[in-house]
């Protein structure tokens, strides 16, 4: 049965992360641009293993009796996410130099990137909803297997974010055209405030 219960962690954790958000909009970009992608990869992953090993060992009922948590993670969040659109909206109206594909311009610093990463990350409630309560939720319908459902649920998510990741370079051709770049900053802006709406909203 431990196969079965380590598919079933796997095929939950993708159903949850697979969807377009803020975290896979900035893994793509860093992919399309070919800037620290294996680190920015690792950093999500890393990231949501923490999260769902959490979740599995049962912290989302702390996370539950908390409840000035939730409107700092909310807010805080919603700031960032607002800010981050702007970022990306500015990148999508100003210059072609910072349009340009990977190797035809200095590339962001290693440290910015990773902490805009795992701003991204940590500081969006539904990560902590998605992870740590859905999936901790859903590891205790497997009793003594727990552990299976949640290396399942990691290992999804390892093979997302590395596919998406070093998959996108696959569209690069495509990237080659400032206007493109331009389409795909607007997108991410649009997506970034979208969901800092989303979390305002229903506060």
């Amino acid at each position: 049965m431990i196969v079965p219960v380590y598919l079933t962690g796997m095929l939950a954790g993708l159903g949850l992360i697979i969807a377009i958000g803020a975290q896979n909009a900035f893994v793509l970009r860093q992919g399309l641009r070919g800037e620290h992608v294996f680190a920015v990869c690792l950093a999500c992953a890393a990231s949501d293993a923490a999260l769902i090993a959490l979740g599995v060992a049962g912290f989302g009922r702390i996370i539950a009796a908390l409840p000035w948590l939730d409107p700092v993670m909310r807010y805080g969040g919603a700031a960032f996410l607002l800010w981050y659109g702007a970022r990306s909206l500015r990148a999508a109206l100003g210059s072609d130099a910072a349009l340009r594909v990977s190797g035809a311009g200095r590339p962001a610093a290693l440290g910015p990137t990773l902490l805009a990463c795992l701003a991204i990350t940590w500081l969006n409630p539904h990560v902590y909803l998605d992870t740590v309560i859905l999936l901790g939720s859903i590891s205790t319908q497997f009793p003594g297997q727990a552990l299976e459902f949640g290396a399942g649920a990691i290992s999804g998510s390892f093979l997302f974010f590395f596919t998406l990741g070093y998959g996108a370079a696959r569209l690069r051709p495509l990237f080659a055209r400032p206007s493109a770049w331009r389409v795909l900053e607007l997108a991410i802006a649009l997506i970034m405030w979208a969901i800092a709406l989303k979390l305002v909203i229903s506060a």
